[in-house]
């Protein structure tokens, strides 16, 4: 039989659905796992959204859309990001897609070139390198300070002729720091100075706590070299949905937009009704969720830290990222295995000797998942 694709064979399997699957099966064996490994908030899908969802299959919105999204919801995204992203962006400038995850994707192909380098932020996201190999890319690595999570000036010895592109992610996953305006302006600076794209990943947006989110394409003028990447998954609880959506310069839109054409076609046209009366509708549901994800961040960080752990600073997203001493998959495991308490090894996400646990669970089981790993001794 003839080989299959190299390209596809170098790419590694997601490790965070590797370790959700392990915890399933267990589950299903009859063990009592207290999953906090995927970022899933564990709300229901507010009732409005739900019933724009419904009224729009009623009616009949069960038919081909126009591939970028139907115009209110292109429309509802240009508003909301000129209101709360402070800068401008016009409906042509917006793509939506089968998830943020889809949108990051479609970039990827629309942006790199054969040998493009990539700058990868780390700790970060295990998607976004497959995105990058995929597009015939590379990725260069950068770590973060691990103390403050922030950028200093390090961050431009990473910079060459071949560098195209660099990726930010504020909120973070997985370490649930957020950018400081000194550190989105040093991106800001090296890509002007340097003529480098950015995508900036800003799905955990709406979940900050007690700090401000900054959208880099606010700065200058990075409006026209960032592809912001946002979606509804976490602040509005949409994950089955599967929708995210790309602001970026017109010409790299319609880019995206032929991979999008050629691949998914389109996002579910009914979903994207339910979409717009996610950013139209009453915002207090987003208030109040994230109010709860505070609490237990509080109540997480505050556990753990009693324990003896060091933790990264927890300002956004629904992470607690913490530093163990040892192979963070081994200790991991070992949560897993004796503990019952799934978790996500920092190895997935560069950062080996950390392991990343979500607190998007009630406090009753995070209660109990502190217990278990309280009883199994400080690693």
């Amino acid at each position: 039989m003839r080989q299959l694709s190299e390209k596809i064979a170098a790419v590694a399997p997601s490790a965070t659905l590797a370790i959700s699957d392990k915890a399933k099966k267990m589950q299903r064996e009859g063990i009592d796992i207290i999953s906090l490994s995927i970022g899933e908030p564990d709300f229901d899908t507010p009732r409005h959204i739900k019933d724009a969802c419904i009224d729009a299959l009623n009616r009949g919105e069960t038919h081909y859309a126009p591939s970028n999204g139907i115009p209110e919801l292109l429309s509802a995204i240009g508003e909301k990001i000129t209101k709360e992203n402070h800068f401008s962006c016009r409906p042509e400038q917006v793509i939506v897609a089968c998830g943020a995850k889809d949108a990051i994707y479609d970039a990827m192909e629309a942006v790199l070139n054969p040998g493009d380098e990539t700058i990868l932020l780390t700790p970060a996201w295990v998607s976004y390198e497959p995105c990058v190999q995929i597009a015939g890319g590379k990725i260069v690595q950068h770590a973060v300070n691990s103390k403050t999570f922030q950028l200093d000036d390090s961050l431009l010895e990473r910079v060459n002729a071949k560098t195209k592109m660099i990726v930010v992610n504020s909120p973070s996953n997985p370490s649930g720091a957020v950018f400081d305006k000194s550190s989105m302006q040093l991106v800001a600076d090296l890509c002007e100075d340097y003529d480098i794209y950015a995508m900036s990943d800003e799905i955990y947006e709406k979940l900050v706590y007690a700090k401000e989110h900054l959208s880099l394409a606010a700065l200058g003028d990075m409006a026209h070299r960032t592809i912001t990447i946002n979606g509804f998954s976490k602040a509005y609880a949409m994950t089955g949905w599967r929708l995210g959506y790309a602001v970026a310069p017109i010409q790299i839109i319609r880019q995206m937009s032929k991979v999008q054409q050629h691949s998914v076609s389109q996002a579910a046209t009914f979903a994207m009704w339910g979409a717009v009366a996610a950013l139209k509708g009453d915002q207090s549901c987003v208030g109040e969720m994230r109010t709860e994800f505070d609490r237990r961040r509080k109540y997480i960080i505050s556990e753990l830290n009693r324990m003896g752990y060091e933790t990264a600073p927890a300002d956004g997203a629904f992470y607690a990222f913490v530093k163990v001493c040892g192979d963070d998959r081994e200790i991991a495991n070992r949560w897993l295995e004796q503990g019952h308490v799934a978790t996500m090894p920092g190895s997935a996400f560069y950062a080996p000797g950390w392991i990343r646990l979500s607190y998007a669970t009630s406090m009753e089981k995070l209660k109990e998942a502190m217990r278990r790993i309280r009883q199994l001794g400080v690693q």
